[in-house]
């Protein structure tokens, strides 16, 4: 009797923790999804380009967070390897999903990129992690995957060059799958890296940044106004704070106790949030079978909650 009831708060333990892993990845993924609109009004309004949006988001991630660190007495510390593999893989990450979505339109340069994971990673983390492929994450991944067809198939506006755009957010879903992988092989909770991986990742975009353009337009067709201007630093203040600083911070704890393909599945919370807010908010159509394919999506993240 000792021994079982020495098991059972160690299996509650783990089972608090599992969860806890999948509200703060879930969260994380929501977090994205509003970053993409974001994103989007932008690139309408500001003249910035997907690079430029992504080195300032990692800039204002990193003050936000740094601000935090020194609020709460932590100390910023991390690994060079660390901060070099995530810097790099969130450097090519978020820079081709922008791109994915500046020349595809939102809905579908964030299903494209969200909807390539949970396979990469799924056949990575058998690979490299060793990680099951159980009957549930398999079934979790194929109705995930019906739904994003029916969600790309049923919803959202096609940009002005869409085969590239299907282009970048495959590159940014290989690295987001590095991320993810190398976060689960190392083991433990890496958000203690995210503020010297956002720096790598940073120095890494600068240069095409400034090629591209590192301030908003000051004249010129989409150049924003001196109202604009500010709506532009506020915009942007959001980025740098919730889809990156609180964003990362939780992915990287949740990443730590919730195994790769389920991880992949559970942001397929972000395609839905991104449809759902670029139908509210910015006027893009979407029809009945893309709203089952969100339905669908939702299905297959519920059920890896309960099942793992």
């Amino acid at each position: 009797m000792e021994s079982v009831s020495g098991l059972a708060p160690s299996r509650a333990s783990r089972s608090a923790s599992y969860g806890r892993g999948m509200f703060y990845v879930a969260v994380a993924a929501t977090a994205w999804g509003t970053g993409g609109a974001v994103a989007a009004v932008l690139y309408r309004t500001s003249g910035l380009g997907p690079v430029a949006v992504s080195f300032w988001r990692l800039v204002l991630g990193i003050a936000v967070l740094a601000v935090l660190h020194l609020a709460v007495g932590e100390r910023l510390v991390a690994r060079w390897r660390d901060a070099l593999v995530l810097g790099a893989g969130l450097a090519v990450y978020q820079t081709a999903y922008y791109g994915s979505i500046a020349y595809a339109g939102l809905a579908v340069g964030t299903v494209v990129t969200l909807g390539s994971c949970p396979v990469v990673i799924a056949l990575a983390a058998r690979r490299v992690l060793g990680e099951a492929l159980t009957a549930g994450r398999v079934a979790a991944v194929a109705v995930g995957l019906l739904g994003l067809v029916l969600l790309v198939g049923g919803g959202g506006q096609a940009g002005a060059a869409p085969v590239l755009g299907v282009a970048f957010g495959l590159l940014s879903a290989a690295g987001y799958a590095v991320v993810t992988i190398y976060s689960r092989r190392v083991g433990g909770d890496l958000s203690g890296a995210t503020v010297a991986s956002f720096a790598v990742a940073a120095a890494c975009l600068l240069p095409i940044a400034v090629a591209e353009g590192l301030l908003p337009s000051a004249g010129g067709p989409g150049a924003p106004s001196a109202g604009g201007l500010a709506g532009t630093v506020g915009w942007l203040l959001y980025l740098g704070a919730v889809p990156t600083a609180l964003a990362y911070r939780l992915f990287f704890a949740g990443v730590a106790v919730v195994p790769a393909t389920v991880t992949a599945v559970v942001t397929l919370v972000e395609p839905v949030a991104g449809v759902l807010i670029a139908v509210g908010l910015l006027g893009e159509r979407i029809t009945l079978a893309a709203v089952a394919g969100a339905v669908l999506m939702l299905a297959a993240v519920a059920g890896l909650a309960r099942t793992g």
